[in-house]
């Protein structure tokens, strides 16, 4: 009569420890592929992993795995349809990938899903940028500013101007990143660039 639970009992002392090793390991960002056998122990484990395919996408994404981290997006946003973070992720993965049209499909669904999504503005404005579409990736720097200032999308928009001639504008957000994070030095090397031109 007791057989049974107490078995299933026994099973859950002896894989708690081990879940909680795989989902710590899922989580952590420093050795990717710690994190790859992590998430993927509890995808096979667990039906509906939406989050760990997504964490495993990153860490594909970043070794440079471009398609299983698109694949791994994909997976999770069939899962959860509204998880704003696997598109903008997607849409990372396709920009490293060098598929901008693809990239910017996935930012404006983020965007749609989530109107505050700054780093989806920003994301779509550097590929916009990529593309040469400077007045597109000005409108959508200025967005993620309004929502979450901060030195690199200061910087990111005074690239932006600095591309389509207005030396003003650029100077001007050149300088509100360094007011941010003085130490930034993408910003302090665009606006010493741009104060050697004539």
């Amino acid at each position: 009569m007791w057989k049974q639970p107490v078995a299933m009992i026994m099973l859950i002392l002896v894989t708690a420890p081990a879940w909680a090793d795989s989902r710590s390991d899922c989580v952590q960002d420093k050795d990717l592929d710690a994190s790859i056998r992590g998430c993927t122990a509890i995808i096979d484990q667990t039906a509906n992993s939406a989050w760990a395919y997504n964490n495993r996408g990153n860490a594909y994404r970043r070794k440079g795995d471009f398609d299983r981290a698109i694949a791994d997006y994909t997976k999770t946003i069939d899962l959860d349809p509204k998880h704003v973070g696997a598109y903008n992720n997607r849409g990372n993965a396709y920009h490293g990938k060098g598929d901008d049209d693809r990239a910017i499909i996935d930012y404006t669904k983020a965007i749609e899903i989530n109107p505050k999504h700054a780093n989806a503005y920003n994301n779509r404005g550097k590929t916009y940028f990529n593309k040469g579409d400077y007045d597109r990736a000005i409108s959508d720097y200025t967005k993620a500013i309004e929502i979450e200032p901060n030195a690199d999308r200061h910087r990111n928009r005074g690239d932006a101007y600095y591309r389509k001639g207005e030396k003003k504008q650029a100077t001007d957000d050149y300088k509100r990143a360094l007011a941010i994070d003085p130490a930034n030095k993408a910003a302090k090397d665009s606006l010493k660039r741009l104060l050697a031109k004539p």
